[in-house]
């Protein structure tokens, strides 16, 4: 099985004081947002891409258009929300919605949760990481839920079913708990924006 990829990427980023829009903040010399569509590519399981954007980021919309993909304009309300309204504006099928801050994220690793999606049964995967790995890495954590007693943060990666998805109420959903520093990496300070371009340069 392959699914479509559906991008976020209408968040201005105000946490980070920087004039540039979220997507576009340049981590070794490369807009954030290149690192995701990158790691889409070399996902075995993906085949179409598309990207969300607000009306909050339209230079990510401009920017984006050299990848020749479609983009979906979103209201900009919230996460959740904007998922659905883009599911529903492009009439999307099967597919995994990833957050465009995770510049770690590697193909290999998106193959891995479609895998564990295909298996799990249900219409909507969440994946979730350790709120100890997050701050291990040094990340700020905004949000956590309980998970078999134990603290886990979403990384801001899903597959959902479209054809099941209504406006913006979760689906019956598993969780898949992948303690993957890569995962704990998203972009929401100054601070987190060092912490990644080092990590980066390391792997370089």
């Amino acid at each position: 099985m392959t699914v479509s990829a559906l991008i976020m990427a209408g968040g201005k980023g105000t946490r980070m004081n920087s004039p540039e829009e979220k997507p576009l903040i340049k981590i070794c010399n490369k807009p954030v947002i290149d690192y995701v569509f990158n790691a889409i590519k070399n996902a075995e399981k993906i085949d179409n891409i598309y990207v969300a954007v607000t009306q909050r980021t339209p230079n990510t919309a401009k920017y984006i258009e050299k990848f020749q993909t479609k983009i979906v304009i979103t209201p900009g309300n919230n996460y959740v929300s904007d998922m659905g309204y883009a599911t529903k504006t492009l009439k999307l099928g099967k597919f995994i919605a990833i957050a465009a801050d995770l510049p770690l994220i590697t193909g290999k690793i998106l193959d891995k949760i479609v895998e564990r999606y295909e298996n799990c049964g249900k219409p909507a995967l969440t994946v979730a990481i350790p709120i100890e790995t997050k701050i291990k890495m040094g990340m700020s954590v905004e949000y956590s839920f309980k998970m078999d007693d134990k603290d886990v943060v979403p990384t801001g990666i899903n597959v959902i079913d479209g054809k099941k998805q209504y406006g913006d109420k979760w689906l019956d959903q598993d969780i898949f708990l992948l303690d993957y520093p890569e995962l704990a990496i998203n972009i929401n300070t100054p601070k987190e924006l060092q912490i990644a371009q080092t990590l980066l340069a390391n792997r370089k």
